[in-house]
């Protein structure tokens, strides 16, 4: 059926557009106008493309709505595409509901090959979240990766189609992942041609809840645009006499219009009820019938039943029905609920409209929220859960999938039902794979009350636990916890458990009890197979562990492990790629570091390996970077990163990968796209929660890189409003954080603070066997903070680490502890470790380091007297200065040019 309805609707109880509403109207025709670049007299004009966010408010029944009826109406006028989409009571935990009512229509309308042109790489991430196709195996994406997924689809159509103009009505009910989004795209709708207008509740709106410590999504979407919300207010006695009169007649009395306007308080929908009961009942609108209004308006829900009572059987069940499935309530659905044929739906369709129950449209639509509520609260509790129940039987058989059903079977009483149970599993890992983790959670939750059979009530607790590993860990670490201890002693169900437990662990920043968890696991299994995988994910927990005390012990193992191992499978080669990091640590020979990492490599590496993470073969393209091999490892970095947007994770790992790029452009030298490329991390891993892992690896390097380029004052203020500072996590960093403090501490000059920092970071490294000067270069700094104090320290300092070097043996390396050795020994000595720290760097990749090494010999061999040899050095320290962006170093080498009576510049030297 096209329609439930053969007659024409009835009033859908909505106030007349102008009717006290000239200032809202006002509002919206300016918006639209700078939208679409239209002038008031309706002439087209240049477009201004300036969007922002409308907030209308008020009362259930203010008129809210026909307030974004008008908007709609004057959108389509000037030719602006409008996507519209309501709030649901009832659809509130049904993930991307309101995004699916914006975007679906607008995206099924394009044919399909056009659809895929307009979705590009993004189709298989956002397809599924807005309907267009079902969910498929393999990582799922991240909520932040379907947010950015949705704001550039939103864009490209914006580009294409012209402006947009985002209609939400009911915005209070709307769903909690729609509403993330939708707070997160307000940021960008100054610098788009894109209008949101949204209505809410004055009850849910953020200057009612900014008073509690209860913020929502809602709350966050407006306060964060900056808009200030219109408040509607209802009608004047005047504009409610209007009414009496325009559907009573113009006979009514005054005193009989103001006890309408006394009854209803102005509210508009309230009125136009009252008015229509009046007429029902045949009452003149004279002064005498005035005193029987206020208990005619008193109970509008009362009302709702009352008229939907006194139809016959059949228009109540179609009601019920209709209020219960909410925005699912299609004919063929809405009548198997009923329990009714097309012809008896149709007659009962029919009285509902002219009971003013329902609208004309193609789904049987109630006419207003309040309408629905009277009714849904209206049904006894029996036939409630009994018709959830039916709905969600319907909707998996119709095809439409576990997920659709899943709100459904979260309203019906646990009964120890299995059905239920694998129901909402499936409906959960159907969120997931739409990048909805607490959808999923809500899921599995109600499918833990069923409860579940004993067998799979571990299984249950491990999917709980796993969703909420990235943005609430500590939950996490509750649930599987209690996976744990209902799992068997053995298998691969419990060795799940475990590894998600111990990375719960560390994620917390609980690194010891990550380990200790992993260590006693590993001990206590009987299957090699298993035992291999758990010894692994100890091996890369103990990596992590900043406080573990038995990493040398830990490291023999490892490297007696891998010389056992061929490789064969993932996991051996994974054993690979953490002894290379190991042996990068401890200092070891970098061909045996490199052997193992290219081994590691064999057959590639995934990075969104949903079982393993992306821990591995980040360290595995770090360890290349400390071996001198900044090219490979920005390759790696640079598939990793593709690999996450490909997959929709978009947040903590995408922060990593990009944190990492820039500080493998702080090493090979290019310190302008370091910093670029570091502080896209640091604003990736502000979507991380406070205190994460990520935040130190993000603000540590930034520092680095800002030191480098003479940015001092900067690199200060990063970590003040980080909080860069004790207490340093449990957790290793990259770079190691407590040192990065303390070189900061030396750029401002607290060289004794420094010393004390060092010293306790040189103690803690070298109890766990970390001696390589290039991973840390502790030593180094610690020589340069005492020496002004305790010259032969200094000395000792930098013998050993350029030993230590020398070990290690990349001319990175080796070259910049020779630098830094030099500037702690007298001139003649100096100048020859200069020069041979200048030969090192120049077969490296360190372009930074070599011009700082050649302007430090520029300058030596100026205080010695050699000018000539001097400028050679110098220029040449000048001119990669310049190339690395070293601001700093550069006015430093100028200096030194001016004190050696040379041009600061040379012709051809600077470059462009």
């Amino acid at each position: 059926m096209a329609s439930f309805l053969r007659a024409a609707a009835a009033s859908d109880g909505r106030v007349p557009r102008a009717l006290e509403r000239e200032a809202e109207w006002a509002a919206v025709r300016a918006r639209l106008d700078d939208l679409g670049g239209w002038s008031p007299a309706g002439v087209q004009r240049p477009k201004a493309d300036r969007g922002g966010l409308l907030v209308f408010t008020g009362p259930a029944g203010v008129g809210k709505t026909t307030v974004l009826a008008e908007v709609r109406r004057l959108a389509a006028e000037r030719e602006c595409v409008a996507l519209f989409a309501r709030g649901g009571e009832r659809e509130r935990a049904v993930a991307f509901h309101v995004v699916r009512q914006l975007l679906q229509p607008l995206l099924a309308s394009y044919p399909e090959a056009e659809r895929r042109e307009l979705l590009g790489a993004w189709y298989d991430i956002i397809g599924p979240c807005v309907g267009l196709c079902p969910v498929e195996d393999g990582a799922a994406p991240d909520p932040q990766g379907v947010r950015d997924g949705l704001d550039w689809v939103l864009i490209n159509v914006a580009v294409q189609r012209g402006p947009l103009v985002l209609v939400l009505d009911d915005a209070h009910w709307a769903d909690p992942e729609s509403l993330a989004w939708l707070g997160g795209f307000t940021s960008r709708l100054d610098e788009l041609p894109v209008l949101m207008v949204i209505a809410c509740r004055t009850e849910d709106h953020p200057t009612a809840a900014a008073e509690t410590a209860d913020v929502t999504e809602l709350d966050e979407l407006v306060a964060g645009s900056g808009a200030r919300p219109y408040r509607l207010a209802p009608l004047s006695p005047g504009a409610v006499a209007e009414l009496v009169r325009a559907d009573m007649g113009a006979e009514a009395e005054d005193a009989f219009c103001q006890g309408v306007w006394q009854a209803t308080e102005g509210n508009p929908f309230r009125t136009l009820e009252l008015i229509a009961k009046a007429k029902g009942q045949e009452l003149s609108p004279t002064r005498e019938n005035t005193g029987l209004l206020p208990s005619m308006a008193a109970a509008t829900d009362e009302s709702v039943v009352a008229r939907l009572e006194r139809l016959d059987s059949s228009a109540v069940r179609l009601a019920r029905a209709a209020a219960v499935l909410g925005a699912e309530a299609s004919p063929s659905l809405v009548m198997s609920i009923a329990g009714m044929g097309p012809a008896e739906a149709a007659d009962a369709a029919e009285r509902l409209c002219a009971a003013r129950l329902v609208k004309d449209t193609p789904n049987l639509e109630l006419a207003h929220p309040l309408i629905a509520t009277a009714i849904y609260r209206s049904i006894p509790a029996a036939t409630r859960v009994a018709l959830h129940g039916k709905a969600a039987w319907d909707l998996i058989e119709s095809g439409q999938g576990a997920a659709a059903a899943a709100r459904h079977l979260m309203e019906i009483h646990p009964e120890d039902d299995p059905w239920v149970v694998g129901q909402l599993r499936e409906a959960a890992m159907e969120y997931l794979r739409t990048g909805a983790p607490d959808a999923a959670r809500r899921c599995l939750e109600r499918a833990l009350r069923e409860p579940p059979l004993p067998e799979l009530r571990a299984t249950l607790l491990y999917e709980l636990g796993c969703p909420a590993l990235w943005h609430d860990p500590a939950t996490a670490v509750n649930n599987l916890r209690s996976a744990l201890e209902e799992a068997g002693p053995d298998g691969a169900l419990r060795q799940g458990i475990v590894i998600r437990l111990a990375r719960a662990l560390a994620y917390c920043d609980r690194m010891p009890e990550a380990v200790g968890l992993l260590e006693e696991e590993a001990r206590a299994t009987t299957d090699a197979p298993t035992r291999l995988r758990l010894h692994t994910e100890h091996f890369m927990m103990a990596a992590f562990s900043s406080q573990d005390q038995d990493t040398p012990t830990h490291s023999r193992r490892l490297a007696k492990l891998a010389e056992r191992l061929t490789g064969h499978d993932q996991t051996e080669r994974y054993v690979f790629g953490l002894r290379a990091w190991d042996a990068m640590l401890r200092g070891e020979p970098a061909a045996v570091v490199l052997d193992y990492a290219e081994r590691a490599l064999a057959d590639g590496m995934n990075w969104t390996d949903e079982q393993w993470g992306f821990e591995v073969p980040a360290l595995v393209g770090l360890t290349f970077l400390y071996c001198d091999r900044p090219d490979r490892a920005e390759e790696l970095f640079t598939i990793g990163v593709a690999e996450f947007e490909r997959q929709g994770q978009r947040g903590v790992p995408l922060a990593f990968g990009y944190s990492f790029l820039g500080y493998i452009h702080f090493r090979a030298g290019r310190l302008t796209d370091a910093e670029d490329f570091a502080r896209l991390g640091l604003r990736l891993a502000g979507r991380a929660a406070p205190g994460a892992p990520v935040h130190w690896y993000a603000v540590g390097s930034l520092i680095e890189i800002l030191l480098a380029r003479g940015k001092t004052e900067a690199a200060e203020d990063l970590a003040a409003r980080h909080d860069f500072g004790r207490p340093f996590p449990s957790a290793v960093t990259i770079p190691d954080a407590q040192s990065v403090g303390a070189e900061l501490l030396l750029a401002r000059g607290r060289v004794k603070e420094a010393a004390e920092e060092l010293t306790e970071v040189g103690r803690r490294l070298d109890a766990r066997g970390v001696h390589n000067p290039s991973w840390c270069p502790w030593m180094l700094k610690l020589a340069l903070a005492v020496h002004a104090e305790d010259p032969d320290r200094a000395r000792e300092l930098a013998r050993e680490a350029v030993r230590r070097a020398e070990r290690f043996g990349t001319d990175a390396a080796v070259g910049s502890t020779l630098c830094v050795a030099a500037r702690v020994q007298e001139p003649p000595e100096a100048i020859a470790l200069l020069r041979r720290a200048v030969d090192h760097l120049e077969r490296s990749s360190a372009a930074h380091l070599l011009a700082v090494a050649q302007v430090e010999l520029g300058a030596a061999l100026r205080r010695d007297g050699r000018a000539a040899q001097a400028a050679a050095q110098l220029y040449q320290g000048v001119q990669g200065a310049v190339r690395c962006g070293a601001e700093e170093l550069v006015r430093r080498a100028s200096d030194e040019l001016v004190a050696a009576g040379l041009p600061p510049r040379r012709a051809g030297t600077w470059g462009a």
